[in-house]
């Protein structure tokens, strides 16, 4: 890619991740809140000002190496902070509040999807069209991949967290304990990836689809 299509990559991709992101954070933080843990509202993290959620890593420098590498933008925002202590029914709390974000994420996915098919069928051409279009699509995809990415049960991803719920006693210990080498299994996907063994990419390739799949059932109801 030239500095032309990185500059344009980023200019169409960075709306619907900083969105996608910082919504997801939100709703793991309100649905804390509606279970009794209001840990996130008192540090100031209930709210979609994306400033707050900013991680230097996971917002910024991994996105940016994302597309650099011919991709589009994927990262973290800084987690909430949550207390399930606090909660009033912990286990359901535990599976609902880690469950949030990808909800989140497929709630969005779902809005980008209608608004870009309603905007392909039925808005007259104007002069931004296309590019509001190109972020309507980013967007779509951006958050079906951190839904299904979020998903996978590694700890200490929503998945494993949504898994754990159902857990106790020594299965629990020993789940848990799985979070210490989750840094050695995404570092040996990516190295695999550079083999061409996308082991990731076919973990998420049904959420891409599922993007596709919105696409097409808004494009038969319009």
């Amino acid at each position: 890619m030239d500095i032309q299509n990185i500059i344009f990559t980023i200019a169409q991709s960075a709306p619907g991740f900083i969105l996608a992101i910082v919504v997801h954070e939100w709703a793991h933080g309100y649905v804390a809140k509606r279970f009794g843990d209001n840990t996130a509202e008192r540090a100031g993290r209930l709210t979609l000002n994306p400033a707050v959620h900013v991680d230097t890593v996971g917002t910024i420098i991994f996105p940016l190496i994302g597309i650099l590498l011919g991709g589009m933008a994927f990262g973290w925002a800084k987690p909430v902070p949550v207390e399930s202590r606090n909660f009033k029914n912990i286990r359901k709390g535990i599976f609902w509040v880690s469950f949030a974000g990808p909800l989140a994420n497929l709630f969005l996915a779902v809005v980008s999807a209608l608004l870009f098919v309603f905007s392909v069928k039925m808005l007259p051409q104007f002069g931004l069209k296309n590019s509001m279009e190109g972020m309507l699509q980013f967007s779509i995809f951006i958050n079906c991949i951190l839904m299904g990415f979020n998903l996978i049960p590694l700890p200490p991803l929503d998945g494993s967290r949504m898994v754990s719920s159902f857990l106790k006693g020594e299965a629990l210990r020993k789940y848990e304990g799985i979070a210490r080498f989750t840094p050695l299994i995404f570092i040996a996907a990516i190295f695999l990836s550079f083999q061409g063994v996308h082991t990731f990419g076919y973990i998420l390739k049904p959420f891409l689809s599922m993007g596709y799949f919105l696409i097409n059932i808004f494009d038969l109801m319009l």
